[in-house]
């Protein structure tokens, strides 16, 4: 058997880079190059393959991260806005809107027009009347001794405060002789029975008053438009107390219908006329008028009257703001509502 010779071939290195079968099967860097075997060099570094993975790893988390954080800033503020938008949990009903502040003022109003209003000389109508409003056990007169009297009128919504969902403050606004004064009503709501209940004393409180009433400087007055509609209006005052639709219209501008009073009043005179300086050919004016307040008609037994119901006995001053429009060479009414404040 021969032996291998020991000589080494000078041609062939451990450095891949110095192999003299570059590109051949024999080349330990040919990529179908088989595993070495004995004696066969081995290379001197590292080729580099195993880096391309992990630059590849580190792109891909690198490009996760930069979407994660794309998403969530977008989805952030969408995320609050839906949860400003939808309670979380049970729903919170708050007071007010279970209490039913309408029927309850409603029942503390026909209250207090019975319980405002007393005399001693009608216990028993007043205990009677008192009755459905109170508690059982309550005292029947709620308070009063069954002396004196008290009478009371105009009982008006004023306030309310909402204790809980079967408890509210109801007050109301009342007029007693020349006194304008609150009433105070403490109502239980039965929430299963839907009914009401006075639950405790009254309190009657002074009303508020009245507001102090900044002047107000007088415009410009426009004295010949003052002078030339002084008459027409004066006439459209007398129909409008009469009623009559057919002399009515005779005042009115084209496509307008007015309706007047039909005899309640009678016109007595225009007391003062207010236009503004300007121009053109429809103009806002302000009317002060004069109405006669026909007699309160009284019958006797034996169905005599007493006073004639066309007859004025009082006058009564009100204030009109009238668009008037100048179609041609005359004047004619627009419209016709309540004016504004006064000046002065």
């Amino acid at each position: 058997m021969a032996r291998r010779s020991t000589v080494r071939d000078p041609r062939i290195t451990d450095d891949p880079e110095l192999s003299a079968y570059p590109g051949t099967p024999q080349d330990p860097e040919f990529d179908g190059a088989p595993a070495r075997g004995r004696g066969a060099p081995t290379r001197g570094r590292w080729s580099g393959g195993g880096g391309r993975w992990l630059i590849w790893a580190g792109r891909a988390v690198l490009w996760a991260l930069i979407v994660v954080i794309v998403v969530n800033g977008v989805r952030a503020p969408f995320e609050r806005l839906t949860q400003q938008n939808t309670p979380s949990g049970a729903p919170q009903v708050s007071p007010d809107a279970e209490f039913p502040i309408g029927k309850a003022t409603s029942f503390a109003s026909q209250f207090a027009a019975v319980y405002l209003n007393f005399d001693a000389v009608r216990l028993q109508e007043r205990e009677a009347r008192l009755a459905p409003y109170l508690p059982d056990g309550a005292e029947p007169q709620f308070g009063w001794d069954g002396l004196g009297r008290m009478s009371a009128g105009a009982v008006q919504p004023y306030s309310s405060e909402i204790v809980d969902r079967q408890n509210a403050v109801v007050t109301l606004a009342f007029q007693s002789e020349d006194r304008r004064q609150l009433l105070s009503v403490p109502v239980f709501y039965d929430v299963e029975a839907e009914r009401f209940v006075v639950s405790g004393r009254p309190a009657v409180l002074p009303a508020p008053s009245s507001a102090n009433l900044p002047a107000v400087p007088a415009g410009e007055r426009d004295p010949a438009a003052e002078t030339e509609l002084r008459t027409p209006l004066a006439d459209f005052f007398k129909a409008y107390a009469a009623g009559n639709n057919v002399s009515l219209q005779r005042y009115a501008a084209a496509g307008v219908t007015l309706e007047g009073f039909g005899g309640a009043f009678t016109f007595v005179n225009l007391k003062d006329l207010v236009v503004p300086s300007g121009a053109g050919t429809t103009r806002e004016v302000t009317a002060t008028v004069v109405w006669g307040v026909p007699a309160r008609t009284t019958t006797s037994l034996d169905s005599t009257t007493n006073a004639d119901p066309g007859e004025a006995s009082g006058k009564l001053e009100q204030a009109y703001r009238l668009t008037v429009v100048k179609q041609g060479d005359k004047w004619f009414v627009k419209d016709i509502r309540g004016a504004k404040r006064s000046v002065g």
